[in-house]
This record gives C-alpha cells, structure tokens and sequence, in this order.
C-alpha cells in the first residue's frame, strides 16, 4: 500500500474520506467571511467552541484537507518512485535485448555434454542451448515486467512507447511462435523452452539478432520508454509535486493494446 502527500492509496474519493472521519458536516462555513451581525457572530463563535470541545471540529479538518489533497492527487501522472522503476525495468529489458544480439552467442562452440544414461561427459560442437535459454528467458521476463508496469502507467509516452512494442509483438507472433514463444494474457510473452531448443537457428537469429529484427525493434522501444519515465521525472518539483503540465491520461485504447 503506497503512502502519498499522507494519503493512503486504498482511500479512492473524498466520501471514502468522510465515511473514514464519520463527518457529515458542511465544512463550508468554516472558511467563510465573518458576518457583520455580532449577534450571529457570537453564536458562529459558541458554536464553533461546542465544536472544538467536542471533537467534530477536528474531525471536520481532517475530512476538509483530506479533500483537497485528494483533489490535488486526481489527473496526476505517475509518482517519481514508479517512474524511476518503469525506466529501471525499461533498461533491463534493452540491456537483454542487447544480450541476444551478441554474435558469439549464435556460435556453435565446443561444449561438454552429459549422458543422461551413463552420467559420461563428452565433448561435441554445437550451440549452447542452455546459454541461449538463459538469455531468451531473462528478455521475456523483463518484457513481461515492462509490460506490466507500462499497462499501470499514467505516462503518456510511456504507454504510447509500449503500445507500438506490443503491437509490434503481435505482428511478429506467426514467427515467435515458430520458436516457441507465444502471446499470453495481458500481452505477456510464454516460452515453452523444449520448442526453443528445437527452433531452426535461422529462425532464432531471425527474431534476435540485427537492429531489425524483434529483439532490435524491442530494444529500441525499450529506450523509448526509459526516456519517456526519466522526462516525466524531472516534472517533479523540489517537494516532489508533480507538474500537470506534462501529466495526460492517454485513451482507453492504448490501455487495452498495452
């Protein structure tokens, strides 16, 4: 649960607040002019003391200003620490990407090899598999997490970045699942890893390697989104409020694309 401006995230609107402070009160009057007839003066004044005295004043102020940062929280973007971790995961997500693209990992090499039957070590040329699995799993997690966090984002450019990713995703998906790697729910990516290992190389180095390709492609949005999460950073201010100005809710559609 996150704490912000003293507002618990699970308080969504301001009769949340007053069903929480049990006020019903019109809390108009407290920050009204003074009137010029003393004797409703005097009785404001009485009434305000029968108030203090028996605590709904105070409960009145808590649900006044809990209005107003509620107000103050409505149409805002998203908060510098989400930010900082949407360009976090952004980063990973190109650097794992940038893995992938490394040429020596498409070439065979000399590995050793067990015997599942005889526990016999030999050694043979051929492409480590099990490297290229690491890599391939450590790039579909880090998108699934980009994913994940973009969808929760009220960053424009962030979800504009991962809509184009997604949709490029779903473009590529005939030539992705050739490798075993198919589109889940919330445009998550699932790797079946025995199809992987048996994917034609061709195939693979098709989807992973050369700026064009998928994995190029995705690291390219990937370092989209991390400028985008570290711009809309720097619309705090030195007493980390966020700036509107910068702040938009994107459509509906980009919401369901990402």
């Amino acid at each position: 649960m996150v704490k912000e401006n003293g507002i618990m995230s699970e308080i969504k609107s301001f009769s949340d607040y007053t069903s929480k402070y049990n006020s019903n009160v019109d809390y108009s009057a407290l920050f009204g002019g003074t009137s010029d007839s003393s004797s409703v003066g005097n009785t404001n004044m009485l009434s305000d003391y029968a108030a203090i005295k028996n605590g709904s004043y105070g409960k009145l102020m808590k649900a006044y200003y809990a209005k107003q940062d509620a107000e103050k929280l409505s149409g805002k973007g998203d908060t510098s620490q989400k930010l900082t971790l949407m360009k976090t995961s952004a980063d990973s997500l190109k650097k794992s990407a940038d893995a992938l693209n490394d040429a020596s990992l498409w070439e065979k090499k000399k590995i050793k090899k067990k015997d599942e039957k005889t526990g016999e070590e030999t050694e043979v040329v051929d492409y480590d598999w099990d490297a290229i699995t690491k890599k391939v799993k450590s790039f579909i997690d880090d998108y699934n997490d980009v994913v994940k966090e973009a969808g929760e984002s009220n960053t424009k450019d962030v979800l504009r970045n991962a809509s184009w990713m997604t949709g490029m995703t779903d473009k590529t998906s005939h030539l992705l699942s050739k490798i075993g790697i198919t589109i889940g729910k919330g445009n998550k990516l699932e790797l079946d890893e025995d199809e992987l290992k048996k994917a034609d190389i061709s195939s693979l180095k098709t989807v992973f390697t050369g700026y064009n390709s998928f994995a190029g492609k995705t690291a390219q949005k990937a370092a989209g989104i991390s400028n985008a999460a570290n711009r809309a950073s720097a619309t705090y201010t030195n007493n980390g409020t966020y700036s509107k100005k910068d702040s938009s809710l994107t459509s509906s559609k980009i919401d369901k694309e990402v």
